[in-house]
């Protein structure tokens, strides 16, 4: 699964020349990010059926303390997460295994009208898009936030 070498979920990234200032790697480098490491084996995970649809994701603790990775990295990883369909996230409740299939990421995997059809037919899909839906208002809701606090503060500088 990985080209480094290391286990699913052994919480070990690579180390070495290739890595820069601050832990970033140079773009091309082959070497995948902690966030990309870290949305890898959560999709192995729900791949492999060790998480189902509709189960809940790790929370951001358990993968900060999984991979000794930081808040905003494991926040990226479930971010990806979301926008490749294989997670959604219920507010006040967590996130969760989307209810589809990959097809899309895994056409190679999956043969047959099965793969391009949502588990649990149209009624699942509309369930998962209401929720995601609601997910992008509320998130629009913060960054919206966001900015009337940085325009009334005149806004932090070099961030």
């Amino acid at each position: 699964m990985f080209e480094f070498g290391q286990e699913a979920g052994s919480g070990v990234l690579p180390v070495g020349d290739d890595v820069g200032r601050r832990g970033r790697r140079p773009a091309g480098s082959g070497v995948p990010l902690t966030f990309e490491v870290i949305a890898e084996d959560l999709r192995e995970r729900i791949r492999s059926g060790g998480l189902q649809p509709g189960d809940a994701l790790p929370t951001q603790a358990v993968l900060m303390r999984e991979f000794g990775a930081a808040s905003l990295t494991v926040q990226k990883a479930m971010t990806l997460l979301k926008q490749d369909g294989w997670a959604v996230s219920r507010p006040g409740k967590g996130a969760f295994v989307a209810h589809h299939d990959h097809a899309a990421d895994d056409a190679d995997d999956l043969d047959g009208p099965e793969a391009t059809a949502p588990v649990g037919g149209t009624a699942a899909r509309v369930e998962t898009l209401e929720r995601e839906l609601a997910e992008a208002v509320e998130q629009l809701a913060d960054l919206r936030a966001r900015v009337q606090a940085q325009e009334a503060g005149g806004g932090e500088r070099g961030r």
